[in-house]
């Protein structure tokens, strides 16, 4: 079974990522390209390529389109997170069970690639998000990290101008009240601060200092820096 073939009318009308002609879709669609690049080049190195995908998911790779049809026999892609999830297609994905910030991750296992993609900002403290970027950089000599930035007007997980600049405790108040973005309102107080503290947005800043030996660069809307890239392509 295909993975688009998995997918339900229900789900697409609930999650934005699954609509082709979605925003967030077509933003996503267009970052691939440089993710395209970093996969072909390992492709013509090697001929197959072993991808990490931290904190992915199966639905995620739509994405790639035609890319990653034509040379899925040529691709496995592991994908980790902490909570299970069910694979589909398992000629193409596994699935680990696993926290990106463990420092024992895989051991002395390596990949060709490490991707991310809207992650970084959801491991909890700035000590998480070192111990994770560490595990970027280990684990395979090529990597590719997305993150909203921080400095980005609008907030896309709760979907509110200027929500990431509030005081913690007014946003937490804030989700106990309404319901923001992807989230419908929050019944506890702890709920709502732990969702919090979990989608805590990075700087050019932070970002540069994460990932020292990466091409940082931006994702622009409206000429506004919507998102941070880091990319390591060198084997060096």
């Amino acid at each position: 079974m295909s993975l688009t073939e998995t997918i339900s009318h229900a789900e697409v009308a609930r999650n934005p990522y699954l609509d082709r002609t979605s925003i967030e879709f077509r933003f996503r669609a267009r970052r691939f390209a440089e993710i395209k690049r970093l996969i072909s080049a390992i492709l013509d190195e090697k001929g197959h390529a072993e991808i990490l995908d931290l904190g992915g998911t199966e639905t995620y790779w739509l994405a790639g389109g035609d890319f990653i049809k034509s040379n899925r026999h040529r691709l496995s892609i592991t994908m980790v997170n902490p909570e299970e999830q069910s694979v589909d297609d398992r000629d193409l994905f596994t699935f680990e069970m696993g926290n990106a910030t463990d420092p024992e991750l895989f051991g002395d296992r390596r990949f060709d690639l490490v991707h991310s993609n809207s992650v970084i900002e959801h491991v909890g403290q700035v000590e998480d998000m070192k111990r994770f970027a560490m595990n970027v950089r280990r684990l395979a000599p090529r990597y590719y990290v997305q993150t909203p930035n921080y400095w980005f007007p609008y907030e896309p997980h709760f979907r509110v101008p200027g929500f990431q600049y509030l005081p913690e405790f007014v946003r937490a108040r804030l989700l106990t009240r309404f319901s923001l973005g992807f989230f419908d309102r929050i019944e506890r107080l702890e709920e709502a601060q732990d969702i919090v503290t979990h989608h805590r947005l990075v700087s050019t800043r932070q970002m540069r200092r994460f990932f020292p030996g990466a091409r940082v660069f931006h994702e622009k809307v409206f000429g506004l820096n919507k998102s941070i890239i880091a990319v390591r392509d060198s084997l060096a």
